[in-house]
């Protein structure tokens, strides 16, 4: 740990979520006074607000709105993922020259052990699964999390010899000095337009990644994700991945069936229990990550051929007589659900005589141009139903592409699904939007969906 932190200067933590919280819990265990620490938050009892008063009283509180004199006599700031800096409150602080930092920023400035870093659109919590699963086969202490669940700076330990974090470009606004070992952006596609100005903000709080990296990963079949980034500037070695053939002994690619190393092949894509060419993308980058932090070859296939996958992630549900249903709750925004489109529609058109697609989708959108779905929907899918907030919106958006319904809720989208599906289609729930509007998060959402198929599996079957 960094001897030389002040313990004295004024603390003020922004949220009192699951993140703040682990903030409050890293600052009194690493000997700083509870006096000095602070904590605001805009909501009048926030999820850790019993947590708080019971573990540590002391600590003040300002709750009820962001607008807290506490900020005029902070000397850091530390946000949570879900507050933007950009906020008015923060504006005064920001002039002073007040450090607005997150708790990745706190994980890194002591952390002893090497980091890959991980973000993207999508995919991100299958490849940092992934690249944990191989260090742990290899044999090494690693700690996974972030983004992904675990709170990072609950995953500090001395004795860790790898962190593998999945970081969210809100994470990575307020991360300033990150040095990963290896880092990646998977990919951008539109997102979080709500809470960004423009597609180049939102690249450029993706690319913060490959500040002062010493290996970055890049993914050739989207130039977007790190054009701009100025890799040559900042990384030591760049590798690349994609579902081209290798262009070279630091490539990672695909070709007739197999995953590649340069001129090495790999492994058979059929013996990966997770399919489509999205999956494929996220074994190869696994597989370019690994490499990078010297993780031994064997260990890495071997994980790729265990791993089945993520809940709510393309998650096979069941079969019913006949007619396939996947989970893919986590397709929060327009990029993975094009992605899941894409990969069981052809999918499904390859291996299942005559089958099209069922897709339900809808949610809050987040400003997203539902009309980028147009041609895979086009392509594969026979019947849209859409539910929630922006339902109409993305009606709108894809009228003329399939057939589509409206539905008032899960149950009634499953139905209207069941009827619409014949022996050989495939039912895909991947909403291309967030889900507060009806849900607590997509984990809550995709369990819904799920039971909503086994109930209907008891009455079909």
């Amino acid at each position: 740990m960094n001897q030389n932190m002040n313990k004295k200067k004024q603390i003020v933590i922004v949220g009192l979520g699951k993140t703040g919280f682990s903030c409050v819990r890293y600052f009194v265990e690493h000997g700083y006074d509870k006096d000095s620490i602070a904590v605001i938050d805009s909501r009048d009892n926030p999820p850790y607000l019993g947590q708080l008063k019971q573990k540590y009283p002391e600590i003040t509180l300002s709750l009820g709105s962001l607008a807290s004199p506490l900020l005029d006599t902070a000397d850091e700031i530390v946000v949570s993922p879900g507050i933007t800096v950009s906020e008015p409150v923060f504006a005064a602080g920001l002039e002073r020259g007040v450090s607005m930092i997150g708790d990745v920023e706190l994980l890194v400035r002591v952390a002893k052990a090497p980091i890959v870093a991980i973000t993207g659109s999508n995919g991100k919590s299958t490849v940092t699964t992934l690249v944990g699963e191989m260090a742990k086969l290899a044999g090494i202490k690693v700690k996974v999390g972030g983004n992904l669940g675990t709170p990072v700076l609950d995953l500090l330990d001395d004795s860790a010899e790898l962190y593998v974090l999945e970081l969210s470009s809100f994470q990575l606004e307020t991360t300033h000095s990150l040095r990963a070992a290896a880092a990646t952006v998977l990919n951008v596609t539109a997102d979080h337009l709500d809470r960004y100005g423009s597609f180049v903000d939102y690249y450029a709080a993706k690319w913060r990644i490959y500040d002062d990296c010493r290996i970055a990963v890049i993914n050739r079949d989207d130039p977007e994700s790190y054009e701009g980034a100025q890799l040559p500037l900042s990384a030591e070695k760049i590798i690349s991945f994609g579902l081209q053939p290798p262009d070279s002994n630091n490539s990672f690619g695909y070709r007739e069936g197999y995953l590649y190393h340069g001129k090495e092949r790999l492994l058979a894509a059929n013996e990966l229990k997770i399919k489509g060419a999205c999956q494929v993308s996220n074994a190869l980058a696994a597989l370019a990550l690994g490499y990078a932090v010297d993780l031994p070859l064997a260990a890495m296939l071997s994980a790729l051929q265990q791993f089945h996958g993520l809940p709510h992630r393309c998650q096979l549900v069941l079969e019913i007589n006949g007619v396939i249903w996947y989970n893919d709750s986590k397709g929060t925004n327009i990029g993975a659900t094009q992605a899941a489109i894409e990969g069981l529609g052809a999918d499904v058109t390859g291996n299942r005589s005559n089958g099209k697609l069922i897709l339900i989708a809808g949610g809050l959108g987040k400003n997203a141009d539902f009309s980028v779905l147009r041609l895979p929907v086009a392509r594969y899918v026979k019947t849209l139903i859409v539910i929630g907030h922006d339902a109409s919106l993305i009606e709108q958006a894809l009228t003329g592409c399939c057939k589509i319904q409206q539905a008032s809720s899960m149950h009634d989208a499953v139905v209207m699904a069941a009827s619409e599906a014949l022996v050989g289609d495939v039912v895909l729930f991947s909403p291309a939007c967030a889900s507060y509007d009806m849900f607590n998060d997509f984990e809550h959402r995709g369990e819904v969906f799920m039971e909503e198929v086994r109930s209907l599996s008891l009455v079909v079957v």
